[in-house]
């Protein structure tokens, strides 16, 4: 297995907009490592401007990193962090194997934890009598109940009813079934955080929301509509296809659209670092990279830090 130091993976992270998938890339050509993603949207195919996916960050001097765990899953399919975990350990294994360096980049904070402290996932079915029982519940009394089996750490699972009862199912089965026993490999990882201040993040934000926009984002989710994806199913994906969704079935006008998705995903980069802090609390450490740094630079502090 190839290492660096005292570490078998580099995990680079950090909120939207702060230039990580690049940076990933560039250390990964430096390490003659590999990207495995850890973006819980870029599965998708087909769903691209919407969930950033720079495919040209991965070019480094001409030459194009390989990277993992992006465009797997079709449009209009359900992923998870049980899928998730399972795929990612199947990656790292093969990179291993292979002498590759495993470096990981994203933001989805869950996914992260899920790998790094190796949770004890479990396929939870569908539970249709169970979710019957809960039809004339309120939302307050949904979270209340959820609130019965476990801390609520994740505010994504109270967003929406849909998100409310499944995250009741999942915290009901797991109280009626044991943990499975299986073997996770020791990761020893060294986790590098990018640190962008509020106001440079926030100019990032707008500027590429702006140029996915003129891209065409708006054509993308335009055509998974006429493909047959759901309006529902669009909105589970996240904001960018939750508010252009909105747009496109007249629900919202374009200036309003953009105005409110522009505020929620500065509020969802907020609610990124939020995730990260918690991190450290419950003890991954995360070494953080100023963004202002020149790339080299940052390419170098991460490379010193590899091999303390």
């Amino acid at each position: 297995m190839k290492k660096q130091g005292n570490y078998q993976i580099l995990v680079i992270t950090g909120p939207t907009a702060c230039g990580k998938t690049a940076l990933a890339a560039r250390v990964a050509r430096e390490l003659d490592g590999e990207v495995i993603s850890a973006d819980s949207r870029q599965v998708y195919r087909g769903m691209n401007l919407g969930t950033g996916k720079d495919y040209d960050d991965y070019m480094v001097d001409g030459v194009q990193v390989p990277y993992h765990l992006i465009d797997i899953v079709e449009a209009g399919d359900t992923y998870d962090v049980f899928s998730y975990q399972q795929d990612f350990f199947r990656v790292y294994r093969e990179l291993t194997d292979s002498g590759k360096f495993p470096v990981v980049c994203g933001g989805t904070g869950l996914y992260l934890e899920a790998v790094l402290r190796g949770y004890r996932l479990i396929r939870v079915p569908v539970d249709h009598s169970f979710r019957k029982s809960l039809e004339g519940k309120s939302m307050e009394e949904l979270t209340r109940l959820l609130a019965g089996y476990k801390t609520l750490h994740n505010k994504t699972d109270t967003d929406t009813r849909k998100r409310l009862v499944r995250a009741l199912e999942i915290a009901r089965y797991q109280a009626r079934h044991p943990e499975p026993a299986h073997d996770l490999p020791d990761l020893r990882p060294l986790v590098v955080g990018v640190q962008i201040d509020r106001e440079t993040r926030r100019q990032r934000i707008t500027l590429r929301l702006r140029q996915r926009l003129e891209a065409g984002m708006v054509d993308e989710v335009k055509d998974l509509l006429e493909k047959g994806v759901s309006e529902e199913r669009l909105m589970y994906y996240g904001l960018e296809y939750k508010y252009i969704t909105l747009y496109l079935t007249g629900r919202l006008g374009y200036d309003e659209m953009f105005s409110g998705l522009e505020t929620a995903i500065h509020r969802f980069a907020k609610r990124q670092m939020t995730w990260f802090r918690g991190m450290q609390r419950r003890g991954i450490p995360i070494h953080w990279v100023d963004f202002h740094l020149p790339e080299k630079e940052k390419v170098a502090v991460i490379l010193e830090w590899l091999e303390e």
